[in-house]
């Protein structure tokens, strides 16, 4: 069993230190106060066994908290208030330099913390640890400074997360949905130098790759770029080949026909487009920008976006080959074909390719087996997005999320009554862990509401916090953004200002553990007909707090179904701490994802994408959800059957298949994970390797792929995962 210190560095688990440090408290007082060594030797052992019961490492803040309790529960007050007199004395000559342990175990590689925050950056390079080492500085200066104390507080407990603290002292936000488009066709600027209309297919996905890196590293999000943007260089770099060709004839004195000039053509034109495709897989892949980390890019294929056939047969070219291209995926260091985790990819499926005698019915096909190999594309149904996603003329939209899974609200630009969604962006995003509130309310029904609107006027605190941290922010901070195109054309000097209300940007009111809130007011899951209507009930009361706010400051305030990483650890630990270990509650090392069915819970896919459709339509600030299938790249029936299902029954969902490779003998199935020493760890089933530099490993684990494994409680909720098909 291992421990993880103040630094965020892992030791080995000592019982002999906690008897020491009992007797050094029971030395302290009078003989007829002290308890016996049987006592203490007792209490080291309680302490030790309901470590043991948390399935993770422990912190030492929480092994103290045991250790008081227990020092209590003896009857040994003196010793107690000794004991916790020590530990507040020793917490204030810590404060003083808790900051500067954390950035020095970082620089040494040492914080397991550091490690398994984030599952798509690696916490040696020294550009991820010059970026955690700001955002310690950044995180520390916006509790002390910045944020009012009640939200501090309830972030360091658990009550809510406070997202992306480590940004917050800039003028930053979330993610944004990039005005490809207009950079592309009316130039853009980047640092400094002016970038023309390209003039062929390749150069626009080059200039595209740029701009992609540029928008990365200027805010701290997802963002989304569509393929439709690129496609009208298609039909640009056709005609170039074209005289290029003729030319070529004519040099030669060769008179071919039509027919065959046609052929030529569109064989060059496929060579070029294959080229440009490229450009952006490993570009993507292989840039590291300022926040130590490829940028988090999907990639949106939607032939509807297409202005007419032509384009719509180019943009279907595009997307042929970027399909072709992930399905081979990229090679690693040993030369071995693997499953990269960017771009995200996500395919509409739309009436031109979701049937079998549809004209696009081939990219479907190609898109399922890609998704049986590769985990993409992700899936979102035109049909349900129409029918849903509705502006205030009455028109249904389908447009792509900003990132993993974060969705603008219809927006209709007043001044030309067009709707808009390229060019828009996401303020930020703070959480409320709802077992907290049932938790907290024991029980009791009136007194769980009664806390849900404290907490969520707490929430709506926070979000305000991040709202006035943009406003006033000038353009000249992120020109790329805010000048040249990807989120607006603003002056010099002008503020981003009318961009934060009227529901231009959005900003998320997020929340956790739907699940694990019904079952502790209900005893039922929320999947029983029964306790569906009070966790329906529990989405409608956010979404109206969403509503009130929203009129009362003119702020798109929506409801988000939070993507949990490393939060869903800490919402666990700090569950645990506040109210002990329940079973079916606390007893993991993790909580749910915002609505989702329980990972443990018996469901096949159908009925599962069905359940959670009228969660997903009640956050609208963004939702996506998901299937766990086994292999299968020789069952590609079955992934169209939940491709269709998808089409006709909700907005966005994806299917999660495993993708390993073992470095040392070449295993490429499944890795396992087991555990060793009380902690999780990932194994390769044939040559028993737990060497996580020797193995390559790709698990969906909060909308998108992660490739850098993860903390102990979501290795622990990967692990529990049951199969849906």
């Amino acid at each position: 069993m291992k421990v993880i210190k103040r630094n965020g560095t892992e030791v080995l688990f000592d019982i002999e230190k906690i008897i020491a440090a009992i007797i050094k408290a029971n030395e302290s007082v009078g003989a007829e106060a002290r308890m016996t060594l049987t006592q203490i030797r007792r209490i080291a052992e309680s302490v030790d066994l309901s470590c043991l019961k948390m399935n993770r490492s422990a912190s030492v803040e929480e092994i103290q908290d045991l250790v008081e309790y227990q020092i209590m529960a003896h009857g040994a007050y003196e010793v107690a208030k000794n004991y916790v007199t020590y530990r507040y004395t020793r917490s204030l000559v810590r404060r003083s330099n808790t900051t500067d342990e954390k950035i020095l175990s970082l620089i040494e590689c040492c914080n397991e913390e550091a490690k398994q925050e984030n599952s798509n950056k690696n916490p040696v390079v020294n550009s991820t640890q010059r970026d955690y080492m700001a955002g310690e500085v950044s995180r520390d200066l916006s509790e002390r400074l910045l944020l009012p104390p009640d939200v501090v507080e309830a972030h360091r407990e658990g009550i809510l997360h406070f997202h992306d603290s480590d940004y917050y002292a800039q003028h930053m936000h979330n993610c944004d949905l990039v005005n490809l488009e207009d950079m592309l066709q009316n130039g853009t600027v980047i640092t400094g130098t002016l970038i023309e209309r390209p003039h062929s297919f390749s150069t626009a996905c080059n200039i595209a790759t740029q701009i992609i890196a540029q928008v990365a590293s200027n805010q701290y999000g997802g963002q989304s770029i569509s393929l439709a943007h690129l496609a009208p260089f298609v039909d640009i770099s056709r005609k170039k080949i074209r005289k290029i060709v003729e030319q070529e004839m004519a040099v030669i004195g060769v008179e071919a026909g039509e027919d065959k000039l046609s052929e030529l053509v569109e064989s060059r034109l496929r060579d070029e487009v294959r080229r440009g495709v490229q450009t952006i897989q490993y570009q993507v892949l292989t840039l590291l920008t300022t926040n130590g980390q490829a940028p988090f890019v999907t990639v949106f294929m939607y032939l509807g976006e297409a202005k007419d056939e032509q384009e719509r047969r180019d943009l279907a070219l595009i997307i042929e080959e970027t399909l072709d291209q992930r399905y081979q995926g990229v090679k690693n260091e040993d030369g071995v074909w693997i499953t990269p985790a960017f771009p995200k990819l996500i395919y509409v499926l739309e009436e031109n390719n979701i049937h079998e005698d549809a004209p696009y019915w081939y990219l479907t096909k190609l898109a399922a087996k890609c998704t049986a190999r590769r985990m993409v594309p992700d899936y979102i149904s035109e049909k349900k997005m129409l029918e849903l996603k509705v502006d205030k003329n009455g028109e249904g939209h389908c447009y792509p999320c900003m990132g993993c899974r974060s969705f603008l609200t219809p927006y209709v630009d007043p001044e030309t009554n067009r709707p808009q969604y390229y060019g828009r962006f996401n303020q930020g995003v703070v959480t409320i862990n709802l077992p907290d509130v049932a938790l907290t309310s024991g029980g009791n029904t009136e007194k769980f509401w009664q806390i849900f609107d404290e907490r969520l006027e707490l929430c709506h605190k926070a979000l305000l916090c991040r709202h006035n941290r943009l406003k006033g922010t000038l353009s000249d901070v992120a020109p790329i953004l805010w000048q040249y195109g990807a989120c607006a054309r603003l002056k010099k000097g002008e503020t981003i200002d009318k961009l934060l209300f009227g529901g231009y940007s959005t900003i998320s009111l997020g929340y956790a553990g739907l699940y694990e809130c019904v079952k502790y007011m209900t005893g039922k899951s929320h999947t029983d007909s029964t306790a569906t209507p009070f966790a329906l009930e529990i989405m409608e009361h956010m979404n109206a707090a969403c509503r009130t706010w929203k009129a009362q400051y003119n702020i798109d305030f929506s409801l988000y179904g939070t993507p949990l990483e490393s939060t869903t650890y800490k919402f666990a630990k700090c569950l645990q701490r506040r109210f002990g270990v329940i079973e079916g509650i606390t007893d993991k090392g993790y909580i749910t994802n915002s609505y989702h069915v329980h990972v443990t819970e018996p469901i096949n896919a159908f009925e599962k994408l069905e359940f959670e459709a009228q969660f997903q339509h009640l956050s609208p600030g963004g939702a996506i959800s998901y299937v766990e299938v086994p292999d299968m790249q020789n069952n590609l029936e079955a992934v169209l059957s939940v491709m269709k299902f998808i089409y006709d029954h909700i907005i966005y969902a994806e299917l999660n298949t495993k993708s390993d490779y073992c470095q040392v003998c070449g295993w490429d199935g499944e890795i396992q994970i087991t555990e060793e020493s009380g902690k999780l760890v990932w194994k390769c089933p044939k040559c028993g390797n737990t060497d996580q530099d020797k193995m390559n490993v790709a698990r969906r684990t909060c909308g998108y792929i992660g490739t850098q494994f993860w903390n102990q409680g979501r290795t622990q909720e990967i692990r529990d995962r049951v199969m849906h098909l």
